[in-house]
């Protein structure tokens, strides 16, 4: 949890200092603010996702700082929500086919929480009957 909240929170930082360089890790077109369509949003909307970012990369790390289990279990489903959306942009290609990295992350991170946190359990579960 604390490795993806700092990755989230550095992602973040990159995206709300330099949104062309965030634009190029994704595969995505960064074009000239000067060359834009007039009603074209694309900065705005990087850096309210950057700063989105940012915040949940904090939130991730303070959430393993003091241990929060119920958060950690709160990810689980939403994680692999994005990992389906994420996903189904690329495979009806309204994202670039790199982008699939993302929801990658994002399913692999939510099935190995789910797995350490059901394996935590059931070794918890099992040292209460060795002590009962």
């Amino acid at each position: 949890m604390a490795v993806f909240g700092a990755m989230a929170f550095v992602l973040g930082l990159v995206g709300l200092v330099a949104p062309d360089v965030q634009l190029a890790m994704l595969d995505f077109v960064a074009v000239d603010p000067g060359q834009r369509a007039s009603g074209d949003y694309t900065r705005v909307f990087m850096t309210a996702s950057s700063m989105a970012s940012v915040n949940m990369g904090v939130y991730y790390v303070l959430a393993a700082a003091v241990d929060f289990r119920a958060f950690f279990l709160w990810t689980v489903p939403f994680r692999l929500v994005t990992f389906t959306v994420f996903t189904t942009l690329v495979l009806t290609d309204v994202a670039p086919g790199s982008f699939i990295g993302v929801g990658l992350w994002e399913g692999v991170g939510a099935v190995v929480t789910g797995a350490a946190l059901w394996r935590e359990r059931r070794a918890r579960a099992a040292g209460d009957a060795a002590l009962a």
